[in-house]
């Protein structure tokens, strides 16, 4: 498919909920174990509470892909309980898996890590996603030698993974 020309990327900001909404939750009926939280949990989830979400003031921010006005990718970052600055919440509409938008958004959350004084981003994965690990391993994200079981399906054991933002 190629490098999309018209993709626009960008931080999303409280009048942007119904558009964080909508895309996520549509990753989370597409691949529901990639996440740490349910489709049934986000869909119960208050206009508020996606506002606050959108706002990107505090806590995790959110980036979207838009296509022609409609979200088909998202992104989002934060900071865990040990400073660490983690990537999360990353899925690319099907249509669009290929397009380059992925490598957008994970460069918008390095840009956004090196603005805020971080080496490093994080990210945990499945080893069992082929396609997402070897996306990251591209993307310069290495495996850590860290396991944890994944929130939303405590059966399935996550990876760390370190990417060096900063020499």
């Amino acid at each position: 498919m190629g490098a999309e020309k018209n993709m626009d990327i960008r931080l999303t900001q409280t009048q942007d909920w119904m558009l964080l909404k909508h895309v996520r939750l549509a990753a989370l009926l597409d691949s529901p174990a990639a996440f740490g939280v349910s489709h049934e949990t986000a869909a119960n989830y208050t206009d508020a509470q996606w506002q606050e979400r959108a706002s990107s003031a505090i806590g995790t921010k959110f980036w979207l892909a838009i296509k022609d006005g409609k979200p088909v990718g998202m992104i989002g970052a934060a900071l865990s309980q040990t400073h660490r600055y983690n990537l999360i919440g990353m899925w690319i509409a099907p249509d669009f898996r290929g397009s380059g938008a992925a490598a957008q958004l994970v460069r918008a959350v390095k840009h956004q890590a090196l603005q805020d004084g971080h080496e490093c981003v994080y990210l945990d994965v499945s080893p069992d996603n082929a396609r997402a690990s070897s996306f990251y391993l591209k993307q310069g994200f290495v495996f850590m030698d860290e396991w944890e079981p994944l929130a939303s399906h405590p059966h399935i054991k996550v990876q760390t993974m370190r990417c060096a933002v900063r020499n």
